[in-house]
């Protein structure tokens, strides 16, 4: 039907064209975060190719989600202002008749939402509560590098050797400088190497140095000579600890089997992604109508209050399942059944030519919008 095809190619270019600025604009915002992340030391330099990855995975759902909703309104409210729409009405077609292709275009979208949300968003946080794990727990030697100062993951220790063997067990002229309870030591000496101990606790072994203990501003500093002194750099290396990780990184199949207040809430936010996409395709249709004669900055500004208060209330719903103030089953269902009910409400508004809101109400809240659109 030429009706049909003509529909489902404008959505299709209009939605690739979305999902690249919104791609774009995400991409840019995650990397200028993390590039800030790995400046300032809160994560490893070599992994922000990796994190930034992740957190397109991660978001990916949520960005298909705008893609559709704003692909569909801007298709049919340019119909509308185009008058393309007055076409196909009077060929027999209603707003209902929109519906079918519409979810025909939207599903494999809804599809690929669904899986983000179940699978993909909690493999990406753990991913990267992995990679933050590994960076906090790194070793105070990995971070020896000749001719660098280098801060110890406890901020207490500041390294600098001059130079490194082939193999990183030895090291010469070094520098250690340590803080604890306000009082300074620093260790200076000419030679020194990596020990590791049965235990597995490891040490750099300083040799013919030595060692300035003292707070400062007061002048009884106490100075040593050592011909060997041991800094411990590193405990025996523990498992990372994931019992209690975060319930975002939390795979689906886990949180359907421990039923904790958290885990709930996260189960809330999970489900109601696909359902909320769902919802905001079927609204789409209804609130693309406008008048001809008038601009669509209003429909937009409506689209906008909508979508946020949506995403707003679903997060307050997670919130509040995971707070106990609300069962899981209303936390999953009532949000996305009171929308459907205020959809169906206006398709049957516009099916008796109604409009969606009433004209005074309408004129009261966004005349300084239309006047300013006018001018």
């Amino acid at each position: 039907m030429i009706f049909q095809r003509s529909l489902q190619r404008e959505l299709n270019y209009t939605a690739g064209a979305i999902f690249l600025v919104l791609m774009t604009v995400m991409l840019t915002t995650m990397m200028i975060r993390i590039l800030g992340f790995a400046a300032s030391g809160r994560t490893d330099p070599r992994d922000v190719l990796v994190l930034i990855g992740l957190a397109v995975i991660g978001y990916l759902a949520v960005i298909l989600i705008v893609t559709l909703f704003v692909s569909i309104l801007f298709v049919l409210t340019r119909w509308y202002k185009d008058s393309e729409m007055v076409v196909w009405f009077a060929a027999g077609l209603s707003i209902t008749d929109f519906v079918k292709p519409v979810l025909r275009f939207a599903l494999p979208f809804i599809g690929v939402i669904a899986l983000c949300a179940l699978f993909g968003w909690p493999w990406a946080n753990e991913q990267s509560n992995l990679l933050q794990q590994r960076f906090e727990q790194r070793s105070d030697v990995s971070m020896i590098a000749a001719g660098q100062f280098r801060e110890s993951t406890a901020n207490q220790r500041v390294f600098f050797v001059e130079s490194v063997n082939a193999n990183a067990t030895k090291v010469h002229n070094v520098f250690v400088s340590s803080t604890e309870n306000g009082k300074v030591s620093v260790v200076v000496s000419k030679d020194g190497q990596i020990e590791t101990k049965p235990n597995g606790d490891r040490f750099i072994v300083l040799e013919k140095g030595r060692r300035y203990d003292g707070v400062p501003g007061k002048p009884g500093y106490r100075i040593m000579e050592f011909e060997r002194y041991a800094v411990k750099i590193e405990n025996n290396a523990a498992p990372m600890q994931t019992d209690n990780a975060p319930a975002k990184g939390v795979s689906t199949l886990t949180l359907l089997r421990i039923f904790t207040p958290q885990y709930q809430g996260e189960l809330v936010w999970r489900i109601g992604l696909p359902l909320l996409a769902l919802n905001l395709v079927l609204l789409a249709i209804p609130l693309a109508y406008q008048n001809p004669r008038h601009g669509r900055a209003i429909n937009l500004i409506i689209a906008v209050l909508v979508y946020l208060s949506y995403t707003n209330l679903l997060s307050l719903s997670q919130a509040w399942v995971a707070q106990r103030t609300l069962p899981l089953v209303l936390g999953v269902w009532l949000l996305h059944a009171v929308a459907m009910g205020a959809i169906l409400l206006m398709y049957w508004r516009r099916l008796r030519f109604k409009p969606l809101i009433s004209p005074a109400l309408r004129m009261a809240f966004f005349r300084p919008f239309a006047r300013k659109e006018r001018e």
